[in-house]
C-alpha cells in the first residue's frame, strides 16, 4: 500500500526497478532512456498494475475496518463500560440481598418452620378489595377443585374417547344409510301394495259391472 506521508522515501516502482536492473546489466545505456520519451507500454501496464494492486490493498483495508467497527457496534452492550457498569451495579445488589438472605439464615428457618395458620397478615387498605376479589376466586376454586382434578385424570382417556367416538359415529353412519335404505324399501312396498289395492278395486268395480249387465 503506497504511503500516505509526503515526507517518506519514494519507493521505486516495478518499472523503475526493471530499468535499473536491466541498466546494471548492460542491456540498455542511461543515453537510450534519456532519447525514450515515451514509456513503453509494457512499463505503463505495469504501472497502472502496481496502482491497482495498492488501490485493492485500500479497499481490503477498509472493508477490515469496517467489519471491526460493525463487531463493535455489535458487542457494545458487553464490553461497553456503560453496561458493563450497569451489570457490576445489579450483581453487586445481588451479592448485597444475598449477604444478608445469608446473616438471617436462622431466623428465616425458623420463621418458615412456624405455622402461619390463624394469623393476620397486614395488607393495606387500597389492596383490599384485590383481596377480597382474590378469596372469592379461591372458594370458587376450590369448590370446583374435585371436577378440575377429574379432569386433570381423564387427559390420559382422551386418545381412546376420541377413538370410541370414531368407531361410534362409523357405526352412526352405517345406520343412517341403513335407515334409508330400509325407508326406500318401505317406500316402494307401498307403493306396491296400493297399486295392489287399486287394481284389486279395479277388477271387482269391472266383476260387478258384468254381474249387473248379465242380469
Amino acid at each position: 500500500m503506497a504511503s500516505s506521508n509526503p515526507w517518506a522515501p519514494v519507493q521505486p516502482s516495478a518499472a523503475g526497478l526493471l530499468l535499473a536492473g536491466c541498466l546494471s546489466a548492460g542491456v540498455v545505456s542511461q543515453e537510450t532512456l534519456g532519447r525514450c520519451g515515451k514509456p513503453a507500454p509494457c512499463f505503463v501496464r505495469l504501472s497502472e498494475a502496481e496502482q491497482i494492486a495498492d488501490l485493492q490493498a485500500e479497499i481490503s483495508e477498509m472493508k477490515l475496518d469496517a467489519e471491526i467497527l460493525q463487531m463493535e457496534k455489535d458487542t457494545a452492550d458487553i464490553t461497553h463500560p456503560f453496561y458493563l457498569t450497569q451489570k457490576c451495579q445489579a450483581l453487586q445488589a445481588m451479592n448485597k440481598h444475598l449477604e444478608a438472605v445469608l446473616k438471617e439464615k436462622w431466623v428465616l428457618r425458623q420463621r418458615l418452620m412456624k405455622p402461619v395458620r390463624q394469623e393476620s397478615l397486614p395488607i393495606e387498605a387500597m389492596y383490599h378489595r384485590h383481596v377480597v376479589e382474590l378469596l372469592v376466586s379461591a372458594v370458587a376454586f376450590i369448590e370446583k377443585l374435585e371436577t378440575h382434578l377429574t379432569t386433570v385424570r381423564s387427559i390420559p382417556q382422551i386418545p381412546l374417547v376420541m377413538k370410541n367416538m370414531d368407531s361410534a359415529l362409523t357405526k352412526m353412519d352405517l345406520l343412517v344409510t341403513d335407515t334409508k335404505a330400509l325407508a326406500e324399501q318401505i317406500l316402494e312396498w307401498r307403493e306396491k301394495v296400493k297399486e295392489i289395492f287399486e287394481n284389486s278395486q279395479l277388477t271387482a268395480e269391472s266383476d260387478s259391472w258384468f254381474r249387473s249387465i248379465t242380469l
